[in-house]
């Protein structure tokens, strides 16, 4: 989730071939939320995740992010590897 524009989230996920949507949260909601930005007038979130398991609830945080390496460690974790 990114404070960029639906339109700007759409364009970037059929540049990089996403198969999957990118949310938007231009009033940083969801952010605040999370703690994935410390105010309203944040320009970016942190680079933080969450992965949330099938009851809905936050299963792990991750709050140190390389992108390197992070889908592999969220799946691993996802599938109890």
């Amino acid at each position: 989730m990114s404070f960029d524009s639906v339109e700007a989230n759409a364009a970037f996920a059929r540049k990089n071939d996403f198969k999957f949507p990118l949310l938007s949260d231009l009033d940083r909601t969801v952010a605040l939320a999370y703690g994935a930005c410390g105010d309203a007038k944040a320009k970016w979130p942190n680079r933080v995740s969450f992965l949330i398991d099938e009851q809905g609830r936050i299963a792990r945080v991750y709050d140190r992010v390389d992108p390197r390496d992070h889908p592999a460690s969220v799946l691993a974790d996802a599938i109890g590897g």
